[in-house]
This record gives structure tokens, C-alpha cells and sequence, in this order.
């Protein structure tokens, strides 16, 4: 067993297991997915550390823990469709296309949105599609969605991910409070469309810019500036 291969078996015992992640699915998932294919060639050695590293574009890939929490709590069924707020590298997107049916991505930085759909394309994860484009408007054009997945922080969850959230579905987001405290939240819609708010833990997450969420000084923000990369 070489070095990443002992570190991913660390990741999954002492990171994922005993800090409650229990669903077989998601432990499965993230067994599967090869996360030094989603980190700079210098941070290789570090893929399997629980800890979040830098990628392009002034951008972060999550902690292994935190992604598969959210994959978690997102409660992610084989046969659903599922939306992703923020590709980044495309690992939270890789961890959920082994969960569900279908998974569009989106990504405001052209240059992540295309780097992660060539390693989606390289992997052969065939059912994870990336789209660069304002990502708090959602994705009208594949909406209801199962599932949505935020991977950055913003003042409030965005109404047109609400819109896009279906019946019966879950929405997981980091939002943020007083004092720049970020709290990880679980939105449930029910089947009358009526929404309920459940907090699950503090996190640190990059900022969600766009129309939607913060001001991002006109970078990758024009929701008519949408483009499907994979």
C-alpha cells in the first residue's frame, strides 16, 4: 500500500467514521474518488489530510469531513438529480456524482468550470455536467432538483435555489451570521412547498458572489453569460 493509499484508509477511519459520518453510500463515495486528482501537483502529498487546501483562482477544495457531511446531510438517493453551487476542482461534484443520477455543477470562474470538466471527462464521470455562470441563480433549465449543494457562504439562501429546490427536497448551504460567524444549514422543502431551516455546525467557507449573494466586482457574474463546458 503506497503513501496515499494509507492516507486515504486514515481519511476514512479516523476523519469520515468516528467523527459520525455512518452513511455506507457516502463513506463508499468517498472511497472511490480520487482526491489528489482534484489538488495541485505541490499539494498531492496533502489530498487525504482533513483539512481544506488552496486551488486557482483564490478558491479552497473543502476538507474531506466537511464534503462528505454535506453529502450527508443532503441525504443523496441514486435516483436523484442533484445541483451544486460552486464546482471548484469538481471533487464535491466527483463525491456526489457517485450518489446520485445526475449532477450539474456550476462554477462562476471560467477557468475552475474548465479545468474541473476536463478531470470529469478524464475520470469518466460521465453523469456530472459543469456549467460556468452566476451560480446563485441556480440552473433554471434543469430544474426541480432533488438535492442542492452550496460550497460557499452567503448572507441568505438565494430564492432561485429555493424556486429550484423540489418537493420533498434538501438543500445544504453555509449562511452566514453576526460577526462573521458562518453557520451550516439544512433546508427542507416539503411537498406543499413549505421551507424549514435546521443549523448543523459552524464552518468557514469562501464567500458566494453573484446577483444573489455578495458583490463580486463584475467577475463571472451576468446570468445571461451562462456556457455548459461538460
Amino acid at each position: 500500500m503506497d503513501g496515499l493509499a494509507r492516507d486515504k484508509e486514515v481519511m476514512l477511519a479516523r476523519h469520515l467514521r468516528a467523527r459520525g459520518i455512518d452513511d455506507e453510500r457516502v463513506l463508499a463515495a468517498m472511497a472511490a474518488v480520487p482526491r489528489e486528482e482534484f489538488v495541485a501537483e505541490h499539494a498531492r502529498q496533502y489530498a487525504y489530510a482533513d483539512r481544506p487546501l488552496p486551488i486557482e483562482e483564490g478558491q479552497t477544495i473543502s476538507q474531506p469531513y466537511i464534503v462528505a457531511f454535506m453529502a450527508q446531510s443532503a441525504q443523496v438517493e441514486q435516483g436523484d438529480r442533484v445541483l451544486e453551487i460552486g464546482a471548484g476542482s469538481g471533487y464535491g461534484a466527483a463525491v456526489l456524482g457517485r450518489l446520485a443520477a445526475r449532477v450539474d455543477t456550476v462554477e462562476r470562474h471560467s477557468r475552475l468550470a474548465e479545468q474541473a470538466a476536463e478531470r470529469m471527462s478524464r475520470l469518466g464521470y460521465n453523469n456530472v455536467h459543469v456549467h460556468s455562470a452566476d451560480g446563485t441563480w441556480g440552473l433554471p433549465e434543469g430544474a426541480p432538483f432533488d438535492a442542492i449543494v452550496v460550497t460557499a457562504a452567503g448572507p441568505s439562501v438565494p430564492p432561485p435555489l429555493l424556486e429550484q429546490l423540489a418537493p420533498g427536497g434538501r438543500l445544504v448551504m453555509p449562511v452566514e451570521g453576526s460577526y462573521g460567524h458562518q453557520q451550516l444549514l439544512l433546508v427542507r422543502k416539503d411537498v406543499d412547498g413549505r421551507v424549514t431551516e435546521t443549523p448543523l455546525l459552524g464552518v468557514a467557507f469562501v464567500p458566494l458572489v453573484g446577483e444573489h449573494g455578495h458583490p463580486g466586482g463584475g467577475i463571472e457574474t451576468d446570468q445571461q453569460n451562462r456556457q455548459h463546458i461538460y
